[in-house]
């Protein structure tokens, strides 16, 4: 069976990550992406490591799968009008280049809609394409900063090892990724239904402000800037991280019957029943001395005692893995979310899993993240019927990067 978007064509033209993910998102979806590199240098993350896989971070491969990689110097007039080309056969096109510079080359939304009105256009930008800090570079730790995020991550000022700690993945940029691909997908069905294509404008400061979620919320109702309460939860509890003997745990009680659970299988039943205790709002009043005195209780027994008694109990809780446990974990074996991806020599490079599962339209079997320029001459001769001579003059020109014919 084919997969979801097979026949969608995608020109990525983004570079790092947030752009990339949804490239990616999309290959993996059954879209075929082509995506648009500098020649000799291509993204600037194939140069983010170690660790590497031969020529290319890491980082690259795990954002890149599934793509076709086409390089061009777009700083030309003969590389502008590929692209241009390329655009009209394209239902896609993903960009993150700085407000206004594409504009330079005829490349934005209004010069290529012109000649492809269906057209569907997103530019991921750090501000946006509007307002005082349009202008701004933005990357994802600066984000996480300025859109509150930093502010209620870490161990409160007042704790050993207090203040600001940025999320441990560019959580930003994967939030607008998924974003971008929620929103180039509800306009190709738009664009299905009228023919019309349309421009979108997705900033990461937006993204990060919009997935603050609860938090948002929690102030935007209270008046209440919220803190830093490190493994804690502002609205649960307990809902946080606890020391047991031999290490600590996670204990994730949401609601009040799992918490009278917890307190039969911890031999401290009066507690579900003592007012001050019984209610989650109740429990969120009297968090202080609710888990001092639930710390002291979780210290008398090892964590698997722990896990072993309360999983049966219906009450949720686990480990702290590192990312070398996760990938060991059971769950995640019998998911299959490590996998080997394909290359055209016939070996393979390692790499997660994309996490949907349908039950008709099937995730792409998608290939590694491709060599810089491995496809510049197929995809010109698909796309563009150009035949080998005339990429060879290109190639010559220094226009493109290509590998073989």
């Amino acid at each position: 069976m084919k997969a979801a978007l097979h026949g969608v064509r995608v020109l990525d033209l983004s570079r790092i990550l947030a752009g990339p993910w949804s490239g990616q998102l999309l290959a993996d979806l059954g879209a075929e992406v082509v995506k648009i590199e500098r020649p000799g240098r291509g993204d600037d993350t194939r140069s983010w490591g170690p660790p590497f896989v031969d020529d290319a971070a890491a980082y690259f491969h795990g954002c890149n799968r599934g793509k076709r990689s086409v390089a061009v110097d777009i700083s030309t007039a003969e590389g502008q009008q590929l692209i241009k080309r390329l655009a009209r056969e394209a239902d896609i096109v993903l960009e993150n280049y700085k407000v206004g510079a594409l504009a330079r080359y005829g490349l934005d939304y209004e010069s290529l809609s012109r000649e492809n009105p269906g057209l569907i256009y997103c530019s991921i930008t750090g501000f946006g394409q509007t307002g005082p800090y349009r202008q701004r570079a933005g990357y994802d730790l600066l984000i996480q900063a300025m859109g509150g995020l930093m502010s209620i991550t870490g161990q409160p000022d007042d704790q050993p090892g207090g203040g600001p700690v940025k999320v441990g993945v560019a959580l930003t940029d994967v939030f607008t990724g998924m974003y971008a691909t929620v929103a180039v997908l509800a306009a190709l069905r738009h664009r299905d239904a009228t023919g019309e294509g349309q421009h979108i404008d997705l900033s990461l400061l937006d993204v990060q402000v919009a997935t603050l979620a609860n938090q948002a919320m929690n102030y935007l109702v209270s008046g209440e800037a919220p803190r830093r309460l490190g493994n804690s939860h502002p609205n649960i509890v307990p809902y946080q991280a606890f020391p047991a003997a031999d290490g600590h745990l996670i204990l994730a009680v949401g609601n009040d019957d799992q918490f009278r659970r917890f307190c039969e299988v911890a031999g401290i039943s009066e507690l579900a029943d003592d007012p001050r205790y019984a209610t989650n709002s109740a429990r969120v009043a009297h968090r202080k001395e609710l888990v001092e005195r639930l710390e002291a209780i979780l210290r008398t027994r090892t964590r698997a005692e722990w896990l072993q008694a309360l999983e049966p109990a219906g009450v949720p809780c686990g480990p702290i893995n590192d990312i070398a446990e996760v990938f060991q974990d059971p769950q995640v074996q019998s998911r299959g979310l490590a996998r080997q991806y394909r290359r055209p020599d016939g070996s393979t490079v390692p790499g997660v899993a994309n996490p949907i599962r349908y039950s008709a339209t099937p995730i792409a079997d998608a290939p590694a993240a491709p060599q810089l320029g491995a496809d510049t001459f197929s995809v010109l001769q698909e796309w563009l019927r150009m035949d080998a001579d005339e990429i060879r003059q290109l190639r010559e020109a220094g226009v493109v990067e290509a590998r073989g014919e």
